[in-house]
């Protein structure tokens, strides 16, 4: 069972960090490429107040897969970042804008026990 704290759990460790897997070699490397340091706040909704996490960005891409957990996103060229989340029957989004050293944006999603929004920052390692 998935609880608001797992939502936010999982919100905030896709926006860009949480052991990211490899991604295609179709892809030339992204400026974006590395180790990143990234914390999520809560500002909406019963969900922990924040989190940190750790992971990496390759080829500009976000993917990661465990479990019921799925996180597929982009960095893209000009900094722009998406983010899409689903854990079970929760989903959620996060969008942002990065550059070299750093980035941030929001993200939001919606779990069992309801609605949960904040917003993240993340550093270059």
């Amino acid at each position: 069972m998935i609880r608001n704290s797992a939502l936010a759990f999982f919100l905030s460790a896709a926006i860009v960090g949480s052991a990211l897997t490899h991604a295609s070699n179709a892809f030339a490397d992204s400026k974006f490429d590395g180790s990143w340091s990234v914390a999520a706040y809560t500002t909406t909704g019963p969900c922990e107040a924040s989190y940190r996490f750790s992971g990496q960005i390759v080829n500009g891409d976000i993917s990661y897969a465990y479990g019921s957990l799925e996180v597929t996103g982009r960095v893209e060229p000009n900094g722009n970042t998406f983010v899409r989340i689903t854990a079970g029957t929760a989903r959620g989004e996060a969008h942002g804008r990065m550059t070299m050293t750093h980035g941030g944006g929001t993200w939001s999603g919606v779990g069992p026990d309801g609605h949960c929004a904040g917003t993240w920052q993340a550093t270059r390692k």
